[in-house]
């Protein structure tokens, strides 16, 4: 059974964001300062998305995505001879979805908000690359991919080889005349790729 987002740990990340959406709340005249404090020290004790929405709940949504966005239970990505490209700051959905004909597909979740401990990902690629950059400590399980004229690469460890780690994906579905990498983000003193 799938935990319902209200009922899933909050991380740090939101934690900060809630806050500043508080703090623009402020700055607008929508709260006192003993309002925002009392609401700041909630959110800070707060373990579960339900938590925060009570202090929330009452303000209207930041634009630019400075609001705590729920992450979506499934989400699909299609393209045809053409690229998909996700980096940054993103919310991730509980299972992604890729279908992609003859073009690429790159999914960076370095940066990216991830609220889920498992997070499935179903490949159908034909002819096309896949890449997916993993966060620091997360493992990608990438055993059931099928894979049809085409190559498999992961640089991350797989579950069962760091039991007990961060976020684990678990890579299905299948790869025909195309390639699925999977690595960490690169550093090199204070670049990143």
């Amino acid at each position: 059974m799938v935990p319902r987002q209200r009922d899933l740990r909050i991380s740090d990340g939101d934690r900060e964001r809630v806050v500043g959406w508080l703090r623009s709340a402020v700055s607008e005249g929508r709260l006192t300062l003993g309002e925002f404090e009392e609401r700041v020290d909630g959110v800070l004790r707060a373990k579960t998305y339900g938590e925060v929405e009570q202090y929330t709940r009452d303000l209207p949504a930041v634009a630019g995505g400075g609001y705590l966005t729920p992450p979506r239970d499934l989400v699909e990505l299609r393209n045809v001879a053409s690229s998909v490209k996700r980096r940054g700051r993103w919310t991730v959905p509980r299972k992604l979805v890729v279908r992609s004909k003859a073009g690429s597909v790159k999914l960076d979740f370095a940066e990216a908000l991830i609220a889920y401990p498992v997070v499935e990902i179903e490949l159908d690629v034909l002819a096309g690359s896949t890449l997916l950059i993993l966060p620091d400590g997360a493992t990608a399980d990438v055993d059931d991919v099928e894979v049809y004229a085409g190559s498999t690469k992961s640089r991350v460890p797989a579950s069962y080889d760091l039991p007990g780690s961060g976020t684990r994906f678990v890579v299905t579905g299948s790869n025909k005349a195309g390639s699925l990498k999977v690595r960490y983000q690169r550093r090199f003193w204070r670049w990143r790729w």
